[in-house]
């Protein structure tokens, strides 16, 4: 039986119960490396991967399995990819999402938000000029400060939030108006931007 387990963005106290007893009792554990540190915690087995392809080659065919993802599976997760290498999941288990926790830090509603991701590929930035609240996934090219310049470029007036290493003891969360220049601090960023619209009625 294979196992798809949301770890949450990082520290264990942000795991479910389910993801905790999943993680301790299955036969293996897969995970990338930030992540198998967190389920260290939990436990010895654990077989760290470094590329996508490496998931598939530690499936076992004996046992059961739990494949450990950031934040959420089912979010710019690796589902999409289980599911196009034909692997069958027998359960999925939910995770809390680095932006879920961010919002929360913020004290945000975030039920409007529209959600994009920079991750590996280039976005259309007027699709978040249009949008009041926008969640961003970030990559080395895409930074926050990148980010940051290009709406300014486009003419986009408003905050821009960035999570640096959310939940971690080393967590850093700022506060810039968009232009603003913007510290690379850690690679793990969260983006979040409300663009303000001068001329709405």
């Amino acid at each position: 039986m294979i196992y798809l387990v949301g770890m949450g963005p990082g520290n264990i106290n942000h795991l479910t119960r389910e993801a905790i007893e999943i993680v301790g009792s299955v036969d293996h554990n897969i995970a990338f490396g930030r992540i198998a540190e967190t389920a260290h915690q939990l436990t010895r087995n654990v077989t760290t991967v470094l590329k996508l392809d490496e998931i598939i080659k530690q499936i076992k065919p004996f046992g059961d399995t739990a494949i450990l993802a950031s934040g959420d599976a089912c979010f710019y997760g690796v589902l999409d990819f289980l599911q196009s290498k034909q692997v069958q999941i027998a359960r999925i288990i939910p995770g809390l999402t680095s932006f879920q926790y961010m919002m929360c830090q913020l004290q945000i509603s975030w039920h409007n938000c529209e959600f994009f991701s920079v991750h590996g590929k280039n976005q259309n930035y007027y699709d978040i000029l249009n949008s009041d609240l926008s969640v961003i996934l970030t990559d080395k090219t895409n930074s926050p400060n990148a980010i940051s310049q290009k709406l300014f470029e486009l003419g986009a007036q408003g905050t821009i939030y960035v999570g640096f290493d959310l939940s971690y003891e080393s967590e850093i969360i700022l506060e810039k108006q968009i232009g603003d220049p913007i510290p690379d601090l850690s690679k793990l960023s969260t983006v979040i931007i409300r663009i303000e619209h001068p001329d709405a009625a």
